[in-house]
């Protein structure tokens, strides 16, 4: 699955290039036009106070060098070991404001000329957050691709996983000035996942169901959220990829009839690790699954699994699991990062 760069992206490069070597070189109140979520909006260029929520969206900013840009983060703490091991100490001089999702009052206070979330990742109607109220306060905001609604409703997903993960990164570095530091970290992503998918494949990709949490019912992740990505790139078979949304839930009878080749698993609260082993043991036309007792689980960090530069070190990580249980050939892949947790 090869990324071509997108006409939008292209158009907006040489825009930019007419500009300068740099859009930092642009007068202040200079603006940009991006398109996000379909639709064309204006943004700062280059932007000087980015506030940004969650684990994957301030990997992002910081892959593409823009730490200096970032005034304020919010739900920084469960992700801050993960993107420490992965972008250094810079991750202990954030200014984190909310452990979690940030209020609407708690944005104003810091005064940004952008904010950077997503629908489901801090934008929600019921918190009265979301991009139309940032506009009306001349905050510019940023939708996460993969949390795009889909023409108007309220699942989430316009395009496939990897393109939306390109175009945030495109779109990002055009809206901080850091264009060329952006189409770097696509090119890396580029040339790693080339590598994954010349690798030796099975003629059956295993199936994967990817666990998030569950109690009637499982969340998990269909065709259109990062998940589906990763596993595409390590070389299996997302066991939900015929649903059109990204995050979702599923029924227990939906994960028994996949019959799934392996679980893995988003290491992410209120449920332990260990906790989600227990329920596919003591859950009967579950626990008998070859997957449950060979124990074929991998326990990867939030940040890995929600779309961010991450992705393509979880779907390194993937292979490498997949190899050792011998479920797809042996190959020369070496992840960068191992990011096992809990018994993965």
């Amino acid at each position: 699955m090869r990324l071509a760069i997108p006409v939008v992206a292209l158009a907006a490069a040489v825009s930019l290039a007419a500009c300068g070597t740099s859009t930092l070189t642009q007068p202040a109140g200079a603006a940009i036009a991006i398109t996000n979520c379909g639709e064309r909006a204006q943004f700062p260029s280059p932007a000087r106070r980015l506030f940004v929520n969650d684990g994957n969206m301030i990997a992002m900013t910081l892959a593409i060098g823009a730490a200096d840009e970032i005034a304020a983060v919010s739900s920084l703490q469960r992700d801050a070991d993960t993107l420490r091991r992965h972008y250094g100490d810079v991750v202990d001089r954030l200014n984190v404001v909310a452990p979690q999702y940030p209020s609407s009052e708690t944005v104003l206070a810091q005064r940004p000329d952008v904010m950077i979330a997503g629908w489901n990742y801090g934008y929600s109607e019921d918190t009265r957050l979301t991009p139309a109220s940032l506009r009306a306060q001349g905050i510019a905001p940023y939708a996460l691709t993969e949390s795009c609604r889909q023409h108007g409703e309220q699942r989430r997903g316009v395009v496939e996983p990897w393109q939306a993960l390109r175009d945030d990164l495109t779109n990002l570095g055009a809206i901080t000035g850091r264009g060329r530091q952006a189409q770097a970290v696509v090119d890396d992503i580029t040339r790693r996942l080339d590598a994954l998918e010349d690798a030796p494949r099975p003629q059956k990709p295993p199936t994967i169901f990817l666990f998030d949490s569950a109690s009637d019912t499982v969340f998990s992740s269909g065709r259109f959220g990062a998940p589906q990505a990763i596993i595409d790139g390590a070389g299996g078979r997302n066991a939900i990829e015929d649903v059109d949304d990204s995050w979702t839930k599923v029924s227990w009878e939906r994960v028994a009839a996949a019959k799934p080749d392996a679980f893995v698993f988003v290491d992410y609260p209120p449920q332990t690790f260990q906790q989600k082993v227990h329920l596919l043991k003591s859950r009967p036309g579950i626990d008998s699954l070859p997957a449950v007792t060979e124990e074929r689980f991998l326990n990867l960090p939030y940040a890995l699994w929600t779309s961010s530069p991450l992705n393509i070190d979880a779907a390194e990580q993937i292979r490498k699991a997949l190899e050792r249980w011998h479920l797809v050939p042996e190959s020369t892949i070496v992840p960068r990062f191992d990011d096992r947790v809990a018994g993965g």
